[in-house]
């Protein structure tokens, strides 16, 4: 592996490097989040670089990645459920305010989250939360891989 996959994440996924990919999607890559203080968080990365919107792709490549991220949001509500009895709901988000490249954010909601938060978006977790070693992404985080990982594969089944 040559540097940090963080720094290349689209780049690393298609050299098979990058150690939060679940499942190999049509248009991209279903991956874990690096951060898990809401668990099942993930996110679907396009796998063309330098892709940064959703309108710089053709018609049929946008309607893939669209319905990669509904397949991946569906994944993660069904593993959430499974694994979460307090798992109220899937929230889907294109920002792409930070990073470059296009990406969609799939958010798990549970009745368990604080008062002041659960109804509002997730970015207003204090600050904290992104950066607190407790929910960084481990080995602990295996389970709810595999979980997203199987559901990815039935869902695919189906088609």
């Amino acid at each position: 592996m040559t540097g940090d996959w963080r720094l290349d994440r689209i780049g690393a996924a298609l050299r098979g490097e990058n150690p939060t990919v679940l499942r190999r999607l049509e248009s991209g890559f279903a991956v874990i989040g690096d951060v898990q203080f809401l668990p099942g968080y993930s996110v679907h990365l396009v796998d063309e670089l330098n892709v940064q919107r959703l309108s710089d792709l053709s018609r049929a490549k946008r309607l893939s990645f669209l319905s990669d991220m509904d397949r991946l949001g569906e994944a993660v509500e069904r593993a959430c459920q499974h694994m979460d009895p307090d798992f109220r709901r899937v929230n889907l988000e294109i920002l792409g305010n930070t990073d470059p490249f296009l990406h969609a954010h799939i958010w798990p909601r549970f009745e368990w989250e604080p008062a002041e938060l659960i109804g509002k978006p997730v970015w207003l977790y204090p600050r904290e939360r992104w950066s607190d070693e407790r929910f960084r992404l481990g080995p602990q985080h295996d389970v709810l891989r595999d979980a997203i990982g199987s559901e990815l594969d039935r869902l695919r089944s189906m088609d």
